[in-house]
C-alpha cells in the first residue's frame, strides 16, 4: 500500500490508535463531529462526544467492520467535557480503554474504561486515574507484563499548567533556548487501572547529546505520542503541533532517552496531526488523518492508513503528507 487510503468516508475519524487482537486489527479513533463552536488555540472545537472502533482482518483489500458506539460522554460519571483521542491496551482477557476528558471544573483528566471483548462496548470506572493530567494516553504492552503509558499535550492538552506532576497557579512555558516541555510516561498498576509510580519526562535528545530545546519547533514534542519496539529497539514517535510534523526518536528502554531520528510524516492538509503506527501481517502501517475530505476544516478530520518502511539501518522513510 504505497498510496494513502481513506478508511472511513462517510464520517470524520481521527486520532487512531491502532493495535492487533486476536488476529485482526482494531482501530480506536476520536470521533470529530461540527460542534458549532469557534475554532481557537484550546481546541474548544474539538468537541467529541463518543468513541467508535473498527475491525478488519485485511487492512489493504478488505472493509472495516465500524462496531458503533463503545463509550458515550454522557455514561462516564465525572464528565465534563471532551473525548479525545483514546488507546486500548489487553491484559489477562480484559481490554483496557484510556481516554482523555475534562472533569466537571474543565480540566483534563485521563480515564479508563473495561470490556471483554476488543470491540466494546467499554464501562467506564468511576473515576479518573488519581494523579492524571494533560492528554493522548498511549500504551505499550512492553511484553514482559509491564506496561507503560505515555501521555501529554501543550495549549488546549494543558501540559504547560504542570511541573514535577503539581498543578501551578498559572501555565508557564519554556523559553526557547530552555528545554521543552515533554511528553510524560508512567508504568501502570498490575490491575491496569491506576499509575504504579510516578510519572516521568520522556527526554528526547539531539545529535550531540542535548535535551531539544523550545525553540526547537520542528523537532520537539508537542503532543501525540506514540511508542512501538522494531528489532529491539523502542521508538517514540510524536507531533511537533503548530509546525505540522509527525518526527521520532529512538531508545534502548521504556524510560528513555530517546536520541532524535528525523521525520516521519510531512505536514498534511489541516492542523493537527497525530497517529498510530502497527505491524500486521509482515508490513507495518502508519494511521494518521487529514482535513482534505471535510475542504481543510481543522476539527473535521478523516482517517488515513498508508505502509510505513524502515531502511537498513533501522531509521523511518519519510512519507509526504500533504495532497496525498
Amino acid at each position: 500500500m504505497k498510496t494513502p487510503k481513506y478508511l472511513v468516508p462517510n464520517d470524520y475519524m481521527a486520532d487512531p490508535a491502532v493495535h492487533v487482537f486476536n488476529d485482526k486489527l482494531y482501530i480506536y479513533p476520536s470521533h470529530d463531529r461540527e460542534s458549532g463552536i469557534p475554532e481557537n488555540d484550546n481546541g474548544d472545537h474539538f468537541d467529541m462526544v463518543d468513541y467508535h472502533v473498527f475491525s478488519t482482518d485485511d487492512i489493504e483489500n478488505g472493509s472495516l467492520i465500524d462496531h458503533g458506539v463503545v463509550l458515550d460522554v454522557k455514561n462516564i460519571p465525572w464528565a465534563g467535557r471532551q473525548l479525545w483521542d483514546c488507546d486500548v491496551a489487553c491484559k489477562n482477557g480484559k481490554y483496557y480503554m484510556y481516554f482523555p476528558l475534562k472533569d466537571k471544573t474543565d480540566i483534563f483528566r485521563i480515564g479508563v474504561a473495561v470490556s471483554d471483548k476488543p470491540e466494546g462496548p467499554f464501562t467506564p470506572c468511576p473515576d479518573p486515574v488519581r494523579g492524571s493530567y494533560s492528554i493522548d494516553p498511549a500504551v505499550l504492552d512492553d511484553g514482559d507484563g509491564n506496561f507503560y503509558m505515555y501521555f501529554g499535550g501543550l495549549w488546549g492538552g494543558q501540559l504547560q499548567r504542570y511541573r514535577n506532576n503539581k498543578a501551578l497557579e498559572s501555565a508557564c512555558f519554556p523559553a526557547d533556548h530552555e528545554p521543552a516541555l515533554p511528553s510524560l510516561m508512567v508504568r501502570l498498576s498490575d490491575d491496569m487501572l491506576q499509575f504504579a509510580e510516578e510519572p516521568r519526562e520522556v527526554i528526547v535528545l539531539d545529535e550531540h547529546g542535548n535535551p531539544l530545546t523550545a525553540g526547537d519547533t520542528e523537532r520537539r514534542f508537542f503532543e501525540a505520542s506514540w511508542i512501538h519496539k522494531y528489532n529491539g529497539k523502542y521508538y517514540f514517535s510524536y507531533s511537533t503541533g503548530d509546525t505540522h510534523l509527525l518526527c521520532y526518536a529512538v531508545g534502548d528502554n521504556p524510560y528513555g532517552p530517546f536520541t532524535y531520528q528525523g521525520v516521519i510524516l510531512t505536514p498534511v492538509e489541516g492542523w493537527t496531526t497525530h497517529h498510530a503506527i502497527v505491524e500486521f501481517k509482515g508490513k507495518w502501517y502508519l494511521f494518521h488523518h487529514d482535513s482534505v475530505p471535510s475542504g481543510g476544516r481543522t476539527w473535521l478530520r478523516s482517517l488515513k492508513v498508508v505502509e510505513l518502511e524502515y531502511n537498513e539501518d533501522g531509521t523511518i522513510k519519510t512519507i509526504e503528507g500533504r495532497g496525498k
